[in-house]
């Protein structure tokens, strides 16, 4: 199957660390950026921070909710978080840079994954990333303040 990518990026005025510590903390940190909706809900399986975390979410589009588990990895610790769903179909990666001798952050927010051939993969890429474009937006602009809310601390 194909693969397709949605994504989304800004510069935050937050501290890379403080950021990247926000994203990976699924209890106390995660669960404040989300926009609502489409999420509905996020709850922690296993661990919690980081690497080894299991999660299972809740997205309500288009007039029906979806229950997705996905485990937490991190290939580059402290800048690269990745959520990969245990179906192996979406994966979500968090990138996250130190810019501006590191006061701010430029966070990338990208999406693979797989779609269907020609011709109903035409449709179905534009319409997750019509879907998605604006949530991730949200999502980073959600992240910005709490994540500057958090560097105040």
């Amino acid at each position: 199957m194909p693969v397709h990518r949605i994504s989304a990026e800004a510069t935050i005025s937050a501290p890379a660390s403080v950021v990247y510590a926000t994203i990976a903390d699924y209890r106390d940190g995660h669960p404040l950026i989300l926009p609502r909706p489409p999420f509905v809900s996020l709850d922690v399986e296993q661990g919690g921070i980081g690497a080894g975390t299991v999660i299972r979410f809740q997205m309500r589009m288009l007039g029906a909710t979806r229950t997705m588990r996905a485990t937490i990895s991190e290939p580059e610790p402290g800048r690269v978080l990745v959520e990969t769903d245990v179906e192996g179909q979406i994966v979500t990666t968090f990138t996250v840079d130190p810019v501006e001798g590191g006061q701010k952050a430029r966070v990338t927010i990208a999406t693979d994954m797989k779609v269907h051939g020609w011709p109903f993969g035409w449709l179905e890429r534009r319409l997750v990333t019509r879907l998605l474009q604006p949530v991730y937006d949200r999502e980073i602009a959600q992240l910005g303040a709490v994540a500057a809310d958090r560097a105040k601390t």
